[in-house]
């Protein structure tokens, strides 16, 4: 048995007791005595690795013991490379913020909704400010509706203390949800596109020029939207 430097994490060879396990391997999987499989790793220079204790029986591969652990370290790192650090992130405000303040806190809050984290915005009420909790609440679901493309609201403003707070959390990583008035805009300029491409062919597949083009539309009657293409293209020339 190869030396274990990590301590008694799995049980390897003689240290499994059972009367049976099963071993897995790319060829599937088979249960045999222990002792038998005992003998199988010695045959193949490897060792009997525990890797599922609680199996019935014991689940064991067949493998060196410290290419095994290697293995496991190494896919653990990956895994801990993959998560995303999210951190909660503070805006603060007072109840009466300028537009110039506000627009600053809301550049910096869509930044770290972009980067992944959580955002928690509050109006701190300072002495008889607090008379104004109400213009504070208007202030948070201001934030959190020009925020709706970044973040999705965790939990509706709420007075703690002498705070007003309002949680964000951010949408898919990386994506902003587009807005409605962006996609209309897209889709208009897909269709001019999608027209202005309609009309090069049209200009192309006829040897008639706009001004001699029958009354009927010609080539262009056979298009949906002819009559537009037409005036389009008399337009442009």
């Amino acid at each position: 048995m190869k030396n274990d430097k990590k301590g008694n994490q799995y049980r390897v060879n003689e240290q499994i007791r059972v009367r049976e396990v099963r071993i897995v391997g790319d060829n599937g999987s088979t249960v045999v005595p222990t002792r038998q499989a005992l003998d199988m790793a010695r045959q193949q220079g490897v060792d009997l690795v525990e890797i599922s204790p609680n199996a019935n029986p014991p689940v064991c591969r067949l493998i060196d013991y410290s290419k095994f652990l290697y293995q496991q370290k190494k896919r653990a790192k990956e895994m801990k490379a993959k998560q995303v650090k999210q951190e909660v992130k503070e805006i603060r405000f007072g109840p009466q913020t300028d537009d110039h303040d506000y627009n600053f806190k809301l550049k910096h809050a869509k930044e770290f909704l972009e980067q992944g984290n959580k955002v928690r915005a509050y109006v701190f009420f300072r002495g008889r400010s607090i008379l104004f909790k109400e213009q504070g609440e208007v202030l948070l679901l201001r934030f959190a509706n020009d925020l709706e493309e970044y973040g999705k609201v965790e939990s509706m403003p709420s007075l703690e203390g002498k705070k007003m707070f309002l949680y964000l959390s951010p949408k898919k990583a990386g994506v902003a949800k587009k807005s409605q008035q962006k996609m209309d805009r897209e889709r208009r300029e897909a269709e001019a596109k999608e027209a202005e491409k309609k009309i090069k062919e049209a200009a192309e597949n006829t040897s008639e020029t706009a001004d001699e083009a029958p009354a009927s539309g010609g080539l262009f009657a056979n298009i949906k939207g002819g009559d537009e293409l037409l005036k389009k293209l008399k337009g442009e020339q």
